[in-house]
């Protein structure tokens, strides 16, 4: 799971990754997660997590969680798969029965 935040500013004293150590890391604990890894970045978002979390009704309610806090303007989370589960879903995908495009 890969989780992008925009930090409400101004920038904290300390770090803005440490504070996805000390606020993401931990509010993913509780709901079975853990923080995999951090990094600052450029563009839309500051910083860019890497969690690993047991379900996406976790994610949602880590998600939920951050958002109370009022420390972040805002949230995105993006599912990741492994290759392999894209090759299963790619082998799922092509069994579908062929649905032609809608005329609407």
């Amino acid at each position: 799971m890969n989780v992008e935040v925009e930090y409400r500013g101004p920038w904290p004293p300390w770090p803005p990754v440490n504070m996805v150590e000390l606020t993401v890391g931990p509010t993913a604990q509780s709901f079975g997660g853990t923080l995999e890894s951090s990094w600052l970045s450029f563009g839309e978002y500051d910083i860019v997590a890497l969690l690993q979390m047991p379900d996406n009704v976790s994610v949602a309610a880590l998600s939920m969680a951050l958002g109370r806090t009022g420390d972040f303007k805002a949230i995105k989370t993006t599912p990741l798969l492994t290759l392999d589960e894209g090759r299963r879903a790619l082998r799922r995908a092509s069994g579908a029965p062929d649905v032609p495009p809608s005329s609407g």
